[in-house]
């Protein structure tokens, strides 16, 4: 579905390249995160993936067509939902669907139905001047599936959201990935890249470090410790035990045995304990 070699981009007038020898592929069906902080590159990657940045140097094809000779039935193919969503303000959500919608071929009627996925179909008629962000970010997230494009670009579509609807988000767009879509992620939250996505790309100074699924990552830096939460002196109590000849612990084999304990758990790493590990930088 995408296949990079060498990619380089410098936006006019400035002389340090945004983008560094890029080089990756996403397969079909594939839920693939581009991670990494504010400014490191992701959505300038994105946006040459999508076609709007064409003045690139190396070789960009997506959907076995080169980007840069793109034509209209490339982007019938495509669905984007840009950080900050752009709606017609005086139109209800069904309006500005029904708009979008009409500039497809495919504009089979699933407006309501994605509205429903996404908590919406109470404020259909509402008009979008009165949509909280959180709202506009969830009618972001419709818009970019309503013609049943093959590959889907998301740029940051939890943003500003609570659990309860993150989890809706998540929800979509697992449900369109087991239609067979290629759903391609771009943001900072980690915790939402670990549940969702098969591989990631660890993005830094226009570079890409890493290229792995959360599980290879996290199997490659194990949890080296185990907290034992107990109840001692009718307080609770944590203690820490290297993981490490764990059954040789004179004071672990201790608790077992006192069977006063409430919990056992290992301390894994978080995707972003290992952002920062691999890269030296947080995700601020």
């Amino acid at each position: 579905m995408i296949d990079v070699r060498h990619l380089n981009f410098t936006y006019p007038n400035q002389k340090k390249p945004t983008l560094k020898d890029v080089n990756l592929t996403v397969t079909k069906g594939e839920i693939f995160g581009f991670l990494g902080p504010s400014g490191a590159g992701k959505s300038t990657l994105q946006k040459i993936l999508i076609g709007v940045l064409k003045d690139y140097e190396g070789d960009v094809q997506v959907l076995n067509q080169a980007v840069k000779q793109a034509d209209s039935a490339f982007y019938q193919r495509l669905g984007v939902a840009f950080e900050m969503p752009n709606f017609y303000q005086k139109f209800t959500a069904v309006e500005n669907l029904k708009f979008f919608q009409s500039f497809y071929k495919n504009n089979e009627n699933k407006i309501y139905s994605l509205l429903d996925k996404l908590d919406l179909q109470p404020f259909a008629d509402t008009r979008v001047s009165a949509f909280s962000k959180g709202m506009k970010i969830r009618l972001n997230v419709c818009r970019a599936f309503l013609h049943q494009p093959d590959i889907v670009f998301l740029d940051e579509p939890t943003s500003g959201l609570d659990p309860a609807n993150i989890n809706k988000v998540k929800q979509l767009i697992v449900e369109q990935k087991e239609t067979g879509k290629t759903i391609i992620i771009t943001t900072h939250n980690m915790a939402v890249a670990d549940s969702l996505c098969d591989r990631v790309a660890f993005v830094v100074d226009g570079e890409i470090k890493v290229i792995a699924s959360p599980a290879a990552l996290k199997q490659q830096y194990p949890a080296t410790h185990v907290t034992v939460t107990h109840s001692e002196h009718n307080k609770i109590v944590e203690e820490d035990f290297e993981l490490q000849l764990l059954g040789e612990n004179e004071r672990f084999i201790q608790l077992l045995n006192q069977n006063q304990i409430l919990a056992i758990h290992s301390e894994e790493k978080t995707l972003e304990d290992i952002f920062l590990e691999l890269t030296g930088r947080t995700l601020s």
